[in-house]
Formats: C-alpha cells, structure tokens, sequence
C-alpha cells in the first residue's frame, strides 16, 4: 500500500484573470477549486496512474468536508485525523495566457497535541513491512521540526519506506531519522545545507552533504533544468523535456508521485527517475492545478535523458 501524509492541506482556489495587475480590481473570467497540499497532489498523480493509495493528514471545518468529499470523489481513500480548526484556503491567480502567476497561502490551523498523538497512534498502527510512505508539505502551527523524524521512525521500523518532501528545519530533523529519500528543490538543498548551488558541481556537494546527513537518497529538483539523484546507486542527471507550460504549481509533487509510482512498480532508482521527471512536466504542461494525464506521462518518459554524472576538472 502507498499512504501519504499531510499536514497542512488545503482548499486550492484558482482565479484567471486578463493579466495581473496591482492597485486596482481584478475580475476573474474563471476560477475552479482543487484538493490541495502536497502529500494529496502525490495521492492525485498516482491515480492518475492507476494505483491507489490513502490520503492522511489532519482536516477540520467545512473546508475539511471539501477535501475528503473532492478526494473520495477521485476515488481516493481518507483517513484523516479530525481537528477543532478549519482547514486553510490557498489562492491562485494567474493570468490568461498562463505566464504570470500569484499564489497565497494561508499558515493552517494550530494542531493540538493531542490530535498529534492521534496520528502517531494511527501511523503505528497501519505501517506495515514494503508500503511506501510520502511525508510532504509544510508544518501547520503547533507542530514540532521532529514530527516527520517522528513518523519516519515508525514506518521504517514496521519495514516501509519513507519518501520526505518538506523544508527547512522540518526537513533537516527528518533527515536524521534516515528515511530512504528526499526530495528538496535547489533552493532547499541550499538551505539546510549552507552551500551554494549555483552550478551543476555546487547541487552535487549539496545533495551529498545530504546523504551525510542520513538519508539513503536525495534527489533535488532543478525546475526546467530536470533533476539530480545521489545515494547508493550512485549520481545521476535527468534532463527535462520541452514542454509548453502552463501552471508549473503542483509539479513537484506529480514528479514525487511519479517516482513513488515507479519504485512500487519495481524500476530502480535511475529508471524511476525518468517517470519523476515525465509526471512533473506533464502536470506543468496543464492548465490550474490538473495533473498530468497518464498518455502525456507515457509520452514524455522515453524523452528524458538519465546518465551518470561525470565530474569535470
């Protein structure tokens, strides 16, 4: 089984408007409402795929009823631990031809500790040994740097495997508890690793400074520029393929739901790379928050390019 987990969801609202501007009212020619939150984008793109797998996270309010409601109607499984607070709305705006965009997101409610050690008690009791588990997202308040660490911990010990995509101190903590991967953009590889990454050389160190860290893999994305693996079956490049964009937001966790998809289907590493990269460039070639559809998928992947790193002197 796949679970993914998120902690901080939301309700994605999407306004097009004829071109962004400041200081004056805009008046939206259309809008549309997502589940949004990373680890349910994942549970998205590998429907899309045609694998299953359960949505948890914490959920309150009638913005909470959306979420369940939108994704069991997807024919996603929930489970969620439910909240006093109301689940956050984030907003987009983007204009017309698709080039422009802004995006607000509110910080979430405040998660009591109570409904934390719900869902420890709830992961405990469903980890099982070969399920994959995706811990995505941003911390809503009142929860601890440690709780990915926290959860990482009980699914690796039951025998599953932990995929992390989060940020800053969050990510940090749960890297010490040696999940089998990360996936950090460049600019998050830079930050918990104080170095730069302006250059192929410079990602490289990064992400091994991250395995250093703990984490068995890393894999950190480099937007249009593809992506770079490092771990135990070595360093790896993945170019992109051209695509004509339309909303990149929502890509990053198609390529985590692409890669999660591949490794349960058998692909090693490198392989599973290849339908990472084709799901996240399939889901930016769509319009609002819509995921890539698998025959776009199936298209792209025998366009991406995987090969070894080869350091230059």
């Amino acid at each position: 089984m796949i679970y993914t987990i998120t902690l901080n969801p939301a309700v994605d609202r999407e306004l097009t408007v004829p071109a962004i501007e400041f200081d004056t009212v805009l008046r939206a020619t259309a809008w549309r409402v997502d589940c949004g939150g990373k680890g349910f984008n994942v549970s998205r793109m590998l429907k899309a795929l045609g694998t299953d797998s359960v949505a948890l996270g914490f959920a309150g309010g009638r913005a909470g009823e959306l979420l369940r409601d939108g994704l069991e109607s997807l024919g996603i499984a929930t489970d969620f631990i439910w909240i006093a607070g109301e689940t956050r709305t984030n907003v987009s705006i983007v204009n017309e031809v698709h080039d422009r965009y802004l995006k607000v997101n509110e910080p979430g409610p405040a998660i009591a500790a109570a409904a934390q050690e719900a869902l420890l008690t709830q992961v405990q009791r469903l980890a099982r040994p070969g399920d994959w588990w995706v811990l995505a997202g941003s911390l809503p308040p009142g929860l601890p740097a440690s709780i990915y660490a926290d959860l990482i911990r009980i699914v690796q010990e039951a025998g599953g495997d932990a995929v992390l995509d989060s940020s800053g101190q969050a990510l940090r903590a749960g890297c010490a508890a040696r999940p089998f991967l990360v996936k950090p953009n460049d600019a998050e590889a830079g930050q918990i690793t104080g170095l730069p990454v302006d250059t192929t050389a410079a990602v490289v160190a990064a992400a091994q400074a991250i395995t250093e860290l703990g984490v068995a893999n890393v894999i950190i994305s480099l937007g249009k520029k593809g992506a770079l693996l490092a771990g135990g079956t070595g360093t790896w490049l993945a170019t992109t393929v051209p695509i004509r964009e339309a909303n990149p937001i929502g890509a990053g966790d198609s390529m985590v739901g692409g890669l999660v998809w591949a490794l349960n289907q058998g692909y090693n590493l490198p392989e599973a790379l290849r339908w990472a990269i084709a799901c996240g460039a399939a889901t930016a070639s769509m319009a609002g928050t819509a995921v890539g559809s698998p025959a776009l998928v199936e298209e792209l992947a025998p366009k991406v390019e995987i090969r070894p790193y080869q350091e230059t002197t």
